[in-house]
């Protein structure tokens, strides 16, 4: 972060100043008491389950210089009406401050995590780069992205999602994008939009965000991503099947995507370390990036094929004692699901054992929830997965064909399938973020490794 006095950061949110005016801030804001580190700010916000101001005791200890509260504190503070408000304010501050910093916005369905981190593995050769830890693409999150830019900062990566219309354009504000990324339009959080429409539309806020300067990164996956070029007026830059930017002679192995990166640039190979299919995807958004950047194609390529998984809980590979545990449990759509699930049937192809799917819900999907579970279970029959788990989740629905559905009503009664389990078999494990997979995925590694004789 730029370096500002207690002072001027009370004069630019408008609030009242408890504490020496001279306290110099060096550091991005932190929430989390136990992260505060000297030279931060110290946001007390107030949770469903705790309350920030009970904790500016131990941020001060920490080194926090002093705190953004919404009442008078015993303790040095900034009293504001709103802290989340006051944060966008100072954000969007630093970011005009910065005008040699190149802000790149990531959006879209699914696949901003593993975009961002590609990119900032790629941008980081460039030049100092900031992006967010794991998918903090929020009213919080964003805002502290960009607060730990300072002058030696070369490009800002921010993840952006969205609930409602106008959350989007609501964190471009803040942000002022150079480069606008959105790579699909899908189905996550139907519910809340209501129309696949309302998705894209919001989605779109952030290439309308982009000045004539600015450059649009758009993917070709779907009907409403590609048309979004006819909102901008400058650069863009579209990638997929027969695009600007794509891939040719693909070919997973060992359930990586390996293929020929082909630009206007050029043409190199790449062979990425990354699990999925759905990965080639992301790949080349961040080689359309690089090629708007006029990054030599060897670089990018590179980069590609270098970067390794770097946020927990996606596609995570665990082979243990001979099961391959994929644990994908930080979020669930339909078509991460989908993706996930072919991955998963490569695997168990090549390792010459049974392919098993611990599913959950899929939240968030509206009026459409029971049909496109089912198309999920559908789908898993056809590609030719042996068992389909279902966890508390029956709307995947019964036994088809030579696939084995098997329902349960809770994570501590499934776990009993490890008995079925053998060396060779590969197993998925995929829900919505609120299902709380992650604590499955555990549980089954540990009974396998108790099942081969291993402590765990």
């Amino acid at each position: 972060m730029i370096t500002l006095t207690a002072g001027e950061i009370a004069l630019l949110v408008g609030g009242e100043l408890h504490c020496d005016k001279d306290l110099l801030v060096s550091k991005a804001p932190v929430f989390d008491s136990r992260l505060a580190t000297p030279g931060c700010i110290f946001l007390a916000l107030k949770g469903e389950h705790a309350d920030g101001h009970d904790f500016t005791a131990d941020a001060y200890r920490a080194g926090a210089m002093f705190s953004l509260t919404t009442h008078r504190i015993d303790g040095p503070c900034i009293v504001v009406d709103d802290v989340l408000t006051a944060l966008s304010v100072l954000a969007s501050f630093v970011r005009k401050r910065l005008t040699g910093l190149t802000v790149i916005g990531i959006t879209g369905s699914q696949g901003k995590t593993s975009t961002k981190d590609l990119l900032s593995h790629m941008l980081s050769v460039v030049g100092p780069t900031v992006s967010p830890a794991g998918s903090f693409n929020n009213d919080l999150g964003l805002p502290i992205t960009l607060l730990q830019c300072d002058e030696r900062t070369k490009f800002c990566i921010l993840e952006m999602g969205a609930r409602h219309k106008g959350d989007i354009a609501r964190l471009c504000e803040i942000a002022q994008p150079n480069i606008g990324i959105v790579l699909v339009v899908g189905t996550a959080h139907l519910g809340e939009f209501g129309s696949v429409q309302a998705i894209a539309e919001t989605k779109s806020e952030l290439i309308q965000s982009l000045g004539a300067e600015g450059i649009a990164i758009l993917g070709s996956y779907d009907q409403y991503t590609p048309a979004m070029a006819l909102l901008h007026e400058g650069r863009t830059v579209i990638f997929g099947s027969a695009q600007e930017v794509r891939a040719t002679d693909v070919e997973i192995r060992e359930g990586c995507p390996h293929f020929d990166l082909v630009t206007p640039a050029g043409r190199d190979a790449v062979g990425m370390r990354l699990v999925g299919e759905h990965q080639i995807s992301n790949a080349l958004a961040v080689a359309a990036v690089g090629t708007a950047l006029e990054l030599p194609i060897e670089l990018i390529a590179s980069s590609l094929s270098t970067a390794e998984n770097a946020s927990k809980w996606r596609m995570e590979l665990h082979d243990v004692f001979g099961l391959l545990i994929i644990n994908d449990s930080y979020n669930a759509n339909p078509e991460s699901m989908a993706a996930a699930m072919r991955s998963l049937v490569l695997f168990a192809q090549e390792r010459g054992g049974e392919s098993w799917a611990f599913v959950g819900k899929m939240r968030e999907l509206g009026e459409s929830s029971a049909a496109q579970h089912e198309a999920i279970g559908t789908l898993a029959q056809e590609i030719g997965i042996d068992h389909l788990v279902a966890i508390a989740a029956p709307e995947y629905g019964n036994a088809k064909g030579q696939m084995l559905i098997h329902h349960y009503a809770s994570i501590d009664e499934c776990i009993s399938m490890t008995d079925y389990f053998s060396a060779g078999d590969v197993v998925l494990v995929k829900a919505s973020r609120s299902e709380g997979f992650e604590v499955l995925a555990q549980r089954l590694e540990s009974l396998w490794l108790n099942k081969s004789g291993v402590e765990s």
